[in-house]
């Protein structure tokens, strides 16, 4: 059986047409549309989304320099009982009283004082320029004075932090407008190219990491370019743990295994909807009866998919 089945799905994998792959990375996503034609890859987000998000990072950044010097004890703080305190002591692994940190703190400063002094000439809108140049400024003091006094703790980077948060806010809104126009244009001019027809059986696989993946950026702007009618099964989240070698192999695989269980499921279990819709989701095939065996009630199926084939012409808001 599995020998058969794998060779069916590598055949289907030619067929597969048309699609949208999106890799999630820093630049806001490289788009792939596979068609009966070929396939063409595009980063379609301006600059202006690296750029803005890269500096929203920087206390991240700043983090994750000194973070294992941290004392492993919780500080009384206004968020003291949102920190799990086992997984502080794990990630507070090296010594509190080390000044160890302080080289690698102070080359993260080089490279953010770089960033401060090319900022004016980056070409951002004003409002942008103002919050990086508030969260570089921000990060620098806290480093100079961390660095002085060869001492931080977790209260006084959260003041750091806390105190370039709204600037790090208007970094998000400018990032968010840069890549909602970047997708909405690339899945117009897409549009245009498939036509109509084919764009309503469009299969968009969104590859991202756990972290991402519920409520992915991409997946959020990519819905609304689609066909309503089969968003719910032709939308699919593909998380991993890491990216994977071959994004665009991977994506068509496993839409490939979707797409042939979708009609494996009807065909084998016709009597059963249940196990069927077992077969054609995320579910495990043997997940109720093994419910069933330990006398669970709490978990069940989700109903299969309906499909709309007849869709209406405004399929998706992105205008032409």
């Amino acid at each position: 059986m599995r020998a058969n089945y794998a060779t069916l799905k590598a055949e289907l994998i030619k067929h597969l047409a048309p699609v949208v792959v999106v890799q999630n990375d820093a630049k806001g996503g490289r788009f792939t549309l596979v068609t009966k034609d070929g396939q063409e890859s595009v980063n379609p987000v301006a600059q202006t989304f690296e750029l803005a998000k890269s500096i929203a990072h920087t206390p991240l950044g700043v983090f994750s320099v000194i973070a294992s010097y941290l004392a492993d004890k919780i500080p009384n703080l206004p968020n003291a009982d949102r920190i799990d305190p086992h997984d502080l002591m794990m990630v507070a692994y090296n010594d509190d009283t080390s000044t160890a940190w302080i080289e690698p703190l102070k080359a993260y400063a080089g490279k953010l004082s770089t960033a401060r002094q090319n900022l004016p000439a980056a070409g951002l809108p004003a409002a942008l320029q103002t919050s990086c140049a508030t969260i570089l400024d921000g990060a620098l003091a806290f480093i100079k004075t961390s660095v002085a006094a060869q001492h931080f703790d977790m209260a006084s980077f959260e003041e750091f932090s806390g105190s370039v948060y709204p600037a790090i806010r208007v970094n998000m809104e400018h990032a968010s407008q840069a890549q909602i126009k970047g997708v909405q244009d690339i899945m117009k001019t897409w549009r245009g190219k498939v036509g109509e027809a084919a764009w309503a059986d469009l299969y968009c696989v969104v590859i991202s990491q756990w972290t991402t993946s519920v409520l992915n950026q991409n997946t959020i702007i990519i819905k609304d370019c689609m066909n309503a009618a089969k968003v719910a099964t032709h939308l699919i989240d593909l998380p991993g743990l890491e990216p994977p070698a071959d994004p665009i192999f991977t994506a068509l695989d496993n839409l490939a295994r979707i797409v042939q269980d979708n009609i494996a499921a009807e065909m084998v279990f016709p009597k059963d909807t249940v196990v069927a819709d077992a077969l054609k989701g995320q579910q495990d095939l043997l997940s109720d009866e093994i419910l069933n065996q330990l006398g669970s009630t709490n978990v069940t199926a989700q109903a299969a998919p309906q499909y709309n084939t007849v869709a209406t012409p405004g399929v998706c808001p992105v205008r032409k």
